[in-house]
């Protein structure tokens, strides 16, 4: 139950705690922000965006399926539909194709894409399965191939999903570098090993987080977001706060990267293990921190996923898309 929770309440904390930065160089968000320690959207409520939802929205497919990848993979695509005609916010454009297709009702929706959908919301499934390597890859590459079917994203949510699983049987006193060295040995595509690869040696070597964003990317390219959160958990993942605003402050995809590192940190250190005042800032209603609290205690349980009120969710998508568009006007100044 606690690496359940953690990996969920790790990823919406990454994720909203980012979510202001998204699209932002690591010089802008330090001119605006500072350092993001603390939540900047809205006040000092944390607001989770698709990152969170997605995971929310893969783990109550859990609920229902948890030994059948491809009954799993259908429930999800099912709710990822509705989910999508509910208006929400930072939407990628392969998840975006791939919700159309479901609406016309195709069963094979996903989209050569190899951005970082799949694996942003990978990791949750990976601790669910963490004591069956071949479900957690099974059920992995099932759900990433809702959305994307690039060997790159497939094997980046793979990825993901192993190493959260790792750090769940790990617990806090594992050692980080061997545990995402583990992990890379479930990816054979090059690309993607090799920029992992890289991660691992600037961890190593005591690289700052802006050399490693330099070297590695930071982008919403899925070989970028799996390498740069890599490091960040390698190099930074023994003090879970300053990994999450280290993250975050190095904007580009900020969100997603927070997210995967969240997740991460959350199935490592469990939910006690966040920073208090940002599990406690999540904002309450769908997908917020009771809702993942009620989807933590079901999948530990076998019981049903909860239900959230989609009406509501649908109106405070609307009522925040003001603010969104505020923030990315609020960009064209200095």
């Amino acid at each position: 139950m606690e690496s359940l929770l953690g990996v969920l309440l790790g990823t919406a904390v990454g994720d909203a705690l980012g979510l202001p930065a998204e699209g932002m160089s690591a010089p802008a968000v330090k001119r605006r922000f500072g350092r993001l320690d603390r939540y900047r959207l809205l006040g000092a409520i944390g607001f989770v965006s698709d990152d969170t939802e997605q995971s929310a929205l893969v783990a109550q497919a859990l609920c229902a399926h948890h030994a059948d990848p491809a009954a799993c993979a259908a429930a999800f695509r099912r709710s990822l539909v509705g989910w999508f005609w509910r208006l929400p916010w930072g939407v990628g454009l392969a998840t975006l194709r791939a919700c159309l297709k479901g609406t016309c009702g195709l069963s094979s929706t996903g989209v050569r894409s190899a951005g970082n959908g799949a694996a942003m919301r990978a990791a949750v499934a990976g601790v669910f399965h963490r004591e069956d390597a071949a479900l957690r890859r099974s059920f992995s590459e099932a759900v990433a191939r809702v959305t994307h079917t690039d060997p790159r994203a497939v094997q980046a949510a793979v990825f993901v999903a192993e190493a959260a699983a790792l750090a769940a049987v790990g617990g806090s006193g594992a050692d980080r570098s061997a545990l995402i060295g583990a992990a890379a040995r479930t990816v054979d595509e090059p690309e993607l090993a090799g920029a992992i690869a890289r991660a691992l040696t600037l961890a190593g070597a005591g690289a700052s987080t802006e050399t490693a964003a330099e070297a590695l990317g930071t982008t919403g390219y899925s070989v970028h977001t799996a390498a740069f959160a890599a490091f960040q958990f390698v190099r930074h993942g023994g003090n879970a706060r300053e990994c999450l605003v280290l993250t975050a402050s190095a904007g580009g995809d900020s969100d997603s990267i927070g997210a995967i590192v969240g997740g991460w940190l959350g199935a490592l250190h469990g939910s006690k293990g966040l920073p208090n005042e940002l599990v406690d800032g999540l904002a309450g209603g769908p997908f917020g921190r009771g809702h993942l609290e009620g989807l933590a205690a079901a999948l530990a349980e076998g019981g049903p996923a909860p239900r959230y009120f989609w009406p509501l969710a649908m109106a405070r998508n609307l009522l925040l898309i003001g603010v969104i568009l505020a923030h990315g006007l609020r960009r064209l100044f200095p």
